[in-house]
C-alpha cells in the first residue's frame, strides 16, 4: 500500500514539475530542443515509473529504522540544501557541499570526502562548462568577486 500512495504522490510532484518546465522560456536558443526538454523528459520518465508502481507493486517495503532513518533524513535535508543553495553559491561549491555530506553519511573521513567533494564540483564544473559548453552557474556570492 505504501507504494501506491507514494506514487500517488510522486506523480502530483512530476506534474509539477511537467508544469514548471513547461514554464521555462529561454531569451535566445543555446541550444537545439531548448531548456525545458530535459526536466520535461525527466517528469515524463519519473511519471512512467509510478504509474508501473501503482500497476503492479511490491511486496510491503521494510523502511529504515534507528540510525538508517536518520541518515535518509540527513540525506533528503541535504539534497534540499543544495537546491537552495545551487543558485547562491554556485554549481562548484554546492555540489562540493553535497559530496562531503554524502560522503560523511555513508562512513567516509572528513579529508577523503573533503577531497572528493571539490574534485567532483570543480570537475564536473570544468567538464561542462568549459568542454561541453553547458554553462553552469558560479553562485551569486561570487558575482561581485
Amino acid at each position: 500500500m505504501s507504494d501506491r500512495i507514494f506514487s500517488v504522490v510522486w506523480l502530483v510532484f512530476c506534474a509539477a514539475v511537467a508544469w514548471l518546465a513547461w514554464q521555462i522560456e529561454a531569451p535566445f536558443s543555446y541550444e537545439p530542443i531548448g531548456p525545458r526538454a530535459f526536466p520535461l523528459l525527466l517528469a515524463i520518465a519519473m511519471a512512467l515509473s509510478c504509474v508501473w508502481l501503482l500497476a503492479k507493486p511490491g511486496r510491503e517495503p521494510d523502511w529504515p529504522r534507528g540510525a538508517l532513518r536518520g541518515k535518509v533524513i540527513l540525506m533528503i535535508a541535504g539534497f534540499l540544501a543544495y537546491a537552495m543553495a545551487f543558485e547562491w553559491l554556485g554549481f562548484p561549491v554546492s555540489t562540493a557541499l553535497a559530496t562531503l555530506l554524502i560522503g560523511r553519511i555513508f562512513g567516509g573521513g572528513w579529508k577523503g570526502s573533503a577531497i572528493a567533494g571539490v574534485a567532483l564540483g570543480g570537475g564536473l564544473w570544468y567538464f561542462f562548462d568549459r568542454i561541453l559548453d553547458v554553462t553552469l552557474p558560479l553562485g551569486q556570492l561570487w558575482a561581485g568577486a
